[in-house]
C-alpha cells in the first residue's frame, strides 16, 4: 500500500520567520490523519527567513536528521560543535541523554530543509553530532544511503535508530527502481513531480509505504527524493 500525502493536505506551523509544513502530526500540530510510522514521527519541510533561527534549546532521546535543500544551516551545540551545513549536505544529531543546540540561517537567502525525527533504538547514551557532504553526482539516478542505523551501510552517517535515510537526484525522464525487503515500511518525499509505481506525486508531496516490495520512480521533472526505510 502507498498512502499519498499531498503537500496541500499537510499541516502547517508558522512564525514570523519560519514556514513549516508537517508530514506527520506531532505535539498537537499537523494533520491528525498523518500518524507516525513506527519510529518515524516527524518530517518537517521548513523554510527559514534570512538571519533567523532557533536559539539554544534542549532535546533528548531522539535522532534528528537534517537534509539541506537550499541555502545553509549553521549549527551550534552544548558539546562545542559548530558547523555550517550547505545544500547537498546532511547532518545528524543523536541527542542521547541530553543536548542543547541552536540552528540558524546566517545567510542572506532563505534556508530550505527537511528535518526528520526518529525514536532511538534505545534511550540514553552519549549525545553526538556529525555532518557530511553528499554531492549530487553520488545520488544521480540512484539512491545513496545518507544516514543509517545498520552497520552494513559503510560511509553513511550513523544513527541510533532502526532506519536508514536514502537520497536520490533525478533528471526529467529518468527512472529509478528500489527494492524493499518484505514487510518493510517507509516514507518518501519528492521535491519535484514524479510517478511512484502507479501514483502521481507533485512537488513536496509525501508517500507512506507499507509492504511494497519495489518502488519504481519516473521523474516528470527534476527532483530530489528522500526516503526513510524502516528496518
Amino acid at each position: 500500500m502507498i498512502e499519498h500525502r499531498p503537500f496541500a493536505a499537510l499541516g502547517s506551523a508558522e512564525r514570523d520567520w519560519l514556514k513549516a509544513k508537517l508530514h506527520f502530526a506531532f505535539g498537537g500540530m499537523g494533520n491528525p490523519d498523518h500518524r507516525a510510522i513506527g519510529p518515524l514521527r516527524v518530517w518537517n519541510d521548513d523554510e527559514f527567513a534570512p538571519g533567523s533561527g532557533f536559539p539554544l534549546h534542549p532535546h533528548r532521546d531522539v535522532e534528528i536528521v537534517t537534509y539541506v535543500r537550499e541555502g545553509a544551516v549553521t549549527h551550534e551545540d552544548s558539546l562545542g560543535n559548530r558547523g555550517r551545513v550547505e545544500a547537498g549536505d546532511v547532518q545528524v544529531m543523536s541527542t542521547g541523554s541530553g543536548i542543547r543546540h541552536a540552528e540558524f540561517n546566517a545567510e542572506a537567502v532563505p534556508l530550505r530543509l527537511f528535518q526528520i525525527w526518529l525514536d532511538p533504538r534505545e534511550p540514553g547514551g552519549v549525545p553526538r553530532w556529525a555532518s557530511r557532504r553528499f554531492p549530487a553526482s553520488e545520488r544521480g539516478g540512484r539512491f545513496t544511503v545518507l544516514a543509517s542505523g545498520a552497520q552494513a551501510d559503510a560511509g553513511a552517517l550513523p544513527i541510533n535508530a532502526e532506519a536508514r535515510v536514502l537520497g536520490a537526484t533525478l533528471k526529467t525522464g529518468e527512472r529509478l527502481a528500489q527494492a524493499l525487503a518484505p514487510g518493510r515500511r517507509g516514507y518518501l518525499v519528492t521535491t519535484g513531480p514524479i510517478r511512484l509505481n502507479s501514483l502521481e506525486l507533485g512537488a513536496r508531496d509525501g508517500a507512506a509505504i507499507d509492504g511494497i516490495p519495489r518502488l519504481d520512480v519516473l521523474a516528470r521533472g527534476g527532483a530530489e527524493l528522500v526516503l526513510v526505510e524502516l528496518l
